[in-house]
């Protein structure tokens, strides 16, 4: 898939390969996305995303809530963590149950900084994190992000930053309490082993080749070199199958929408 970089005010000067060259000269990169205006728009966005300072503190709508509010669909997510510093952090829901009321009042004078449960990260970190979740992630982090193909995201705090909040959609559809994951990942058998299901769409994650025989739309990521048909397929890049693909190498995630493993995913 095309990927094109995307600046934002928290984003880096300075990037890791495959992606040295895309910052610089003034240009600070937060996103690298993954997608093609020529076809029909993927039902699963992948973002690389390198930060040097905090997100804002934020929340998805589910389908429900999204659709109603004018929206496609709702928003989960879910983060591999490549890189991080040693003091890297990533919110993850709150530290208590807390009033809505509450809620809104410390996203207003800041200390809602206080309210959310930040979690230290290292490299190999994998996060779920459904609509509703209230986070945000911290500077000093690398990761690759799989979700919804939307885009919408209501602030609830931004550090004094020139963006609007979005406090009454975001209090409508937060769910303001501590996080709780979801089951962990758990073995198939074959080299493939399941990171994330039961949500809007599973990932896996594949340490041997295989055969895709995919009855929907299938988004593939190399962690390491593998080829697809022949085709080398490097870190740093995304593919979307359709259909029939045989994947031979290194370690890849694969994720497609759904709330169960797909059966038509074959590994040796």
């Amino acid at each position: 898939m095309p990927s094109r970089p995307v600046e934002r005010p928290w984003g880096r000067d300075r990037l890791p390969p495959p992606f040295t060259g895309l910052a610089g000269d003034g240009r600070r990169i937060g996103e690298i996305w993954f997608e093609d205006d020529a076809t029909p728009a993927p039902d699963l966005l992948v973002k690389y995303l390198f930060t040097s300072e905090r997100l804002s503190i934020q929340v998805h709508p589910d389908d429900a809530a999204a659709r109603a509010a004018g929206y496609g669909s709702g928003k989960d997510e879910a983060w591999l963590v490549i890189d991080a510093d040693p003091d890297a952090t990533i919110g993850l829901g709150l530290t208590e149950r807390t009033a809505p009321e509450v809620l809104r009042t410390a996203a207003l004078d800041g200390r809602i900084e206080q309210l959310v449960d930040w979690r230290p990260v290292k490299a190999g970190d994998f996060i779920y994190s459904p609509a509703g979740t209230i986070h945000a992630i911290g500077g000093g982090v690398s990761l690759i992000e799989i979700q919804q193909n939307s885009d919408v995201t209501y602030r609830l705090y931004d550090y004094g930053r020139p963006r609007p909040l979005h406090l009454d959609q975001a209090l409508a559809v937060a769910q303001a309490e501590p996080f709780s994951p979801g089951v962990g990942p758990r073995d198939l058998g074959g080299g493939r082993r399941l990171l994330a299901s039961g949500g809007a769409f599973v990932v896996e994650c594949w340490r041997a080749g295989g055969r895709i025989v995919a009855d929907r739309e299938v988004t593939l990521i190399p962690l390491a070199e593998s080829t697809l048909d022949g085709v080398v397929a490097e870190p740093g890049s995304v593919w979307s199958v359709r259909g029939e693909a045989r994947l031979e190498g290194g370690e890849v995630l694969i994720a497609y929408l759904g709330g169960g493993v797909q059966t038509g995913l074959r590994a040796p």
